[in-house]
């Protein structure tokens, strides 16, 4: 990872500055994400001054390690839900893919954020051919033991080291396939009327919800609603996307709050089709995931 100098950093400042312009062109949700935003010194002060624009939702995605410290005060400046990333229930396996032997943390963060009552508590699973597939069906079961939403995100080529491959990835079908011979599944949403990434379905004897993000195999492109503000600034109408355009700069010359909503408009205006991850003249992002937010 290249760490950038805390001066190319937005300030809580200038994010707040930007959600206030975004809420005032019609954005109704944020989500803080990362890297990982536990991590940045006081992030309870960005959340209050956040929340008191006035959005819809305002949520975090996190790897859950610092959840049992700072749970009760994101809940108590005005956070709403979580999503915690959590790619294996195997103990070696975690360690294994996350270099850091934290499972029990992570899992102790999920509760410790139902306490806080940031809930309902969602959890991440990037799934990898060959490395974690095996694990389907006990995430499903972990679904319905705890009441938590698990969703399968298809693995994408947003990984640091370009490694991502096709073959890698595990279609969102199969996996409704494998957990619906075990447990019988229903449509808990549609397309058409829910803009989420997810395809939602619950278990059929109502014993919770998993969810299925098919980024790769059945791209949603035509009902995505969301835009992306980097750590540096950049506005980013797409995770794919091979151009960005910068509030920072806009901010730190003087510019207006007319001129961020310039830079907004121009970002949604510029967004594509679709990030054409199937088409033979795919060119994957600069930035990594953890440089974009997820």
């Amino acid at each position: 990872m290249q760490w950038l100098p805390r001066s190319e950093v937005l300030t809580f400042e200038e994010i707040a500055r930007v959600a206030r312009v975004a809420h005032g062109l019609g954005v109704d949700n944020v989500r803080l994400t990362g890297g990982e935003p536990l991590v940045r010194a006081q992030l309870p002060v960005l959340v209050r001054l956040i929340s008191e624009i006035g959005f819809s939702d305002l949520s975090l995605t996190t790897n859950g390690v610092g959840l049992p410290h700072l749970a009760p005060a994101l809940a108590e400046a005005g956070l709403k839900r979580i999503n915690v990333s959590c790619d294996s229930l195997r103990h070696d396996r975690f360690a294994e893919m996350t270099r850091r032997d934290s499972l029990p943390e992570v899992l102790d963060g999920m509760t410790a954020a139902e306490l806080a009552g940031l809930s309902p508590l969602k959890v991440n699973v990037v799934l990898m051919a060959g490395v974690n597939d095996d694990e389907v069906l006990d995430f499903a079961r972990f679904a319905r033991d705890t009441n938590r939403v698990v969703r399968f995100i298809e693995y994408m080529p947003l990984d640091a080291d370009h490694q991502w491959e096709r073959p890698q990835v595990v279609p969102g079908e199969v996996i409704l396939e494998a957990i619906g011979a075990e447990w019988p599944l229903e449509p808990a949403s549609s397309r058409a009327d829910d803009p989420a990434p997810a395809d939602r379905y619950r278990f059929a004897d109502g014993r919770g919800e998993i969810g299925v993000i098919t980024s790769v195999t059945r791209a949603f492109c035509g009902t995505c609603d969301r835009l992306r503000l980097t750590a540096d600034g950049a506005i980013r109408n797409c995770l794919f996307a091979r151009d960005e355009l910068s509030v920072r700069d806009v901010m730190r010359s003087g510019g207006s709050d007319h001129d961020i909503a310039a830079v907004i408009r121009a970002a949604v205006w510029a967004k594509l089709p679709g990030h054409g991850i199937n088409d033979p003249g795919f060119l994957r992002p600069d930035r990594s995931m953890s440089l974009i937010g997820g």
